[in-house]
């Protein structure tokens, strides 16, 4: 296989935003300030009196403004969003100030939930938001084969996005999609675990097997654990949480008790959750949630849970200090996370060869987007206090045989 990212050959070692209110504004080498939060509607009044352009961030009038890159840009996972947010936006919460730029450019990390339009790059089109994995993916691969038409939602017509998006956050891996010609790439971000969350009685729902979990959602009755009827949910469609999860559980067909008509529910959002309801919730959001490392925590007072899911817990500690328990992250629900771009355009011995975009992903560079260092100055120590661990491989991973 010719070699990626230059000297490598294929093997790579190693502010949770309110989801409908807020919009990260980043700016280019601003001395004093890690992340700027600005809520829409005050964007939305300037832009319309004014319009604003801010250190290669534009502002358009229409209610859905939102920054625009000056370089890369990031769609997709969820759970990844908020510690690529963190590291594109700049954050001491190492103890160190760490920032991931290209070529002293800023990155613009779009969430997965928000306006139902998003414009990326200067003059570009408004396209319908990519929320979630398999969303994010499909945006990369529009914006690549460039005359595919992409709907990131009902809302928003589908149009053409050439050049839109370089880069998607997943939270799964390729699976089926697997292919060693494939044209994009997979780069292990990160090491994550999934398990529930749940709103009841601790001694009743709160260590489901899963075994006890595959029954709750194949099921067509509702299904009595311990006496408590268990009510199950899931993430929208697009979540690779809710995929991994349904595979790591062996559901193959979801029974008729998870009402899944016209989802839209968000992942790792523990506040959607009513008496008796699970669903599936990523750790690491969790841990990164009760530290306080997102800025905005959707666990708060809402009496929500996160399962020990056969019996083990997915972290140790209390309160604001969690930390991920190794061995649930090693388990049989714990997952690699990832990055994904065009393999041509980190591949050296390719005329499309990009070498700001290569050096992003390169995990030897301290402060990459696929860095696990473990010094303070480094992407993966900011990474850790979002409650991730290093990835379990370190193989870049080829998948789609066609965009």
């Amino acid at each position: 296989m010719p070699p990626i990212l230059g000297p490598f050959t294929g093997t790579l070692a190693g502010s949770r935003a309110p989801k409908s209110a807020r919009s990260h504004l980043r700016m280019a080498g601003h001395p004093r300030k890690e992340l700027i939060t600005v809520k829409m509607k005050k964007i939305v009044a300037i832009g319309a009196a004014v319009g604003v352009a801010i250190a290669g961030f534009a502002f358009a009038a229409p209610a859905n403004a939102e920054p625009v890159s000056n370089s890369y840009v990031l769609v997709g996972s969820d759970t990844l969003q908020d510690s690529v947010n963190a590291l594109t936006n700049g954050t001491s919460i190492s103890g160190s100030f760490v920032r991931v730029t290209s070529a002293g450019a800023t990155v613009g990390s779009f969430d997965a939930f928000g306006s139902s339009s998003i414009q990326t790059k200067p003059n570009g089109p408004y396209f319908g938001r990519p929320s979630g994995s398999g969303a994010g993916v499909n945006a990369l691969r529009a914006s690549i084969n460039g005359t595919a038409l992409y709907s990131g939602n009902a809302a928003v017509p589908t149009k053409t996005i050439s050049g839109q998006v370089d880069i998607a956050r997943s939270s799964s891996g390729p699976g089926a999609n697997a292919n060693a010609a494939g044209l994009l790439l997979y780069v292990p971000y990160s090491r994550d675990a999934v398990s529930y969350a749940y709103k009841g009685d601790s001694t009743a729902i709160g260590a489901l097997t899963t075994a006890q979990l595959k029954q709750v959602y194949e099921s067509n009755t509702p299904v009595t654990i311990n006496g408590t009827v268990v009510v199950p949910r899931l993430p929208q469609g697009s979540s690779g949480t809710r995929s991994f999860f349904l595979s790591a559980i062996g559901v193959t067909t979801l029974g008729s008790t998870v009402n899944d008509v016209n989802n839209t529910t968000p992942e790792n959002d523990a506040s959607v959750l009513g008496a008796n309801e699970i669903i599936p919730f990523s750790a690491a959001s969790w841990v990164a949630q009760s530290n306080g490392a997102t800025g905005v925590s959707t666990i708060g007072t809402t009496g929500v849970q996160l399962g020990s899911t056969n019996g083990i817990a997915p972290f140790t500690g209390t309160g604001t200090a969690l930390v991920p328990n190794s061995a649930y992250y090693s388990s049989t629900l714990g997952r690699d996370t990832y990055v994904v771009v065009e393999y041509k355009r980190v591949n050296s011995n390719d005329p499309a060869y990009d070498a700001n975009l290569a050096a992003l992903i390169d995990p030897t560079v301290g402060q990459s987007l696929t860095n696990f260092g473990s010094f303070a100055t480094t992407s993966g120590a900011v990474k850790k206090k979002f409650g991730f661990l290093a990835p379990v491989s370190t193989t870049a991973q080829r998948a789609f045989a066609t965009i």
